[in-house]
């Protein structure tokens, strides 16, 4: 197999990895809520928004280590760990427990920084400036497309369901989880490149995250890394990218656990609300596979670059939100077990599928817009530093 072909296989296994990880995770998040306002178990007083507060606190402040880690375990090392804990976070809902879920959210935060770390690494150093674009583009169609899969099996399993149950909570949390173990093993499959480095030239960002032999070296890449980490966030670079990570980690904190707990709770939408969460997850997805596949063909052949693509991807999600802002009910978010009754500002459909079929195509538009913005800063990142883990901060 030539070199390229090796990096391009890379990417492949990489995407198709992180597909498997993430149809458990992401669609783990989207029903969260929603299965423990369900639960039975008054011993239990966890929240899904709480978890996912910690998750991201912590993964923004693990960014600053990860590099460090990433240095002294290699990136083959780092996801398949991190993979490990994300599948640990996901069976704990099998049996849930108040203690084990916080502690979980805490771990699953460190974790998501170290795999974000070493996914950055692993796509930059199978790419070249020549082909970022292209693996960026492949890689997250096949990271998106864990929306559609995941959700699609949660929308055939809940149908005509207005209660989720023990045995089913039990049953999906149990398929989830060994989907995730199957993306963390296929990790293994990933080749290590040779080193390029020419004589004399400066360690870059992606060799200090490399595999080094000696400890020594391995120690002294880690305080680089570190360093290099802190140096980097302050940037001019970094500030400016750092406004569209922080709103880029709005939505997705929206869309991966708020809008789904919402649809779930409109009892106006019949006996099919809760077979709507997944079939809004579906639609995202698609929506955000559409816009990484458009973004990639507009971006190579618009003559005014790629800044048009991105304003109209912030267009079309103004009028997303503006559309639920007005379909959703105030108190859908942390509605009781038994839903909400409550009418938006948006006079509802005689017909509760009319209604239902209005919210899930919204996130469907968030989609092109979510991915245009995500895929550009990636490549931005991509094409100054080698660490993108800071990318993911704001998140």
């Amino acid at each position: 197999m030539s070199p390229e072909s090796k990096k391009l296989f890379n990417i492949i296994i990489l995407g198709v990895s992180f597909m498997f990880l993430f149809t458990a995770f992401q669609t783990c998040g989207n029903i969260a809520q929603t299965v423990i306002t369900n639960l039975n178990n008054t011993d239990f007083h966890g929240s899904g928004y709480t978890s996912m507060s910690i998750i991201y606190g912590v993964f923004s402040a693990s960014n600053l280590i990860s590099p460090s880690v990433v240095a002294i375990a290699g990136p083959q090392f780092s996801m398949v760990i991190s993979g490990i804990f994300y599948s640990l976070y996901i069976a704990v809902f099998i049996q849930p427990t108040t203690w084990a879920f916080y502690t979980a959210s805490v771990f699953i935060g460190i974790a998501a920084a170290v795999l974000w770390t070493a996914q950055g690494n692993c796509l930059t150093i199978n790419s070249d400036e020549n082909t970022i674009g292209r693996n960026s583009g492949v890689f997250w169609a096949l990271l998106q497309s864990s929306l559609f899969f995941g959700n699609l099996y949660i929308y055939f399993a809940w149908q005509g369901k207005t209660h989720i149950s023990e045995s089913d909570r039990r049953t999906v949390f149990i398929a989830l989880t060994v989907i995730s173990l199957v993306g963390t093993v296929l990790f293994f499959l990933i080749r290590k490149q040779e080193d390029t480095k020419a004589p004399g030239e400066e360690d870059s960002a992606s060799e200090i995250l490399e595999d080094s032999s000696s400890a020594q070296n391995k120690m002294m890449r880690a305080v680089a890394a570190f360093k290099q980490s802190i140096k980097l966030s302050f940037t001019k670079e970094m500030m400016l990218l750092s406004v569209t990570t922080a709103y880029t980690g709005l939505v997705l904190t929206f869309f991966s656990g708020v809008y789904g707990t919402c649809i779930g709770a409109v009892n106006r939408f019949g006996s099919e609300e809760k077979s709507l969460i997944g079939l809004s997850g579906i639609f995202i997805g698609v929506g955000e596979i559409l816009g990484g596949g458009i973004f990639g063909l507009l971006s190579k052949n618009n003559r005014f670059g790629r800044n048009p693509i991105v304003m109209l991807g912030i267009v079309v999600h103004f009028i997303a939100f503006y559309l639920i802002f007005f379909n959703m009910p105030n108190d859908a978010p942390i509605a009781p077990m038994e839903g909400t009754d409550d009418i938006a500002y948006m006079m509802p459909s005689n017909k509760p599928a009319g209604a239902a079929w209005g919210c899930v195509l919204y996130p469907f538009a968030t989609g092109p817009g979510a991915r245009c913005q995500t895929q550009e800063a990636a490549e931005r990142i991509a094409g100054c530093w080698s660490a993108s883990g800071l990318f993911k901060r704001s998140d």
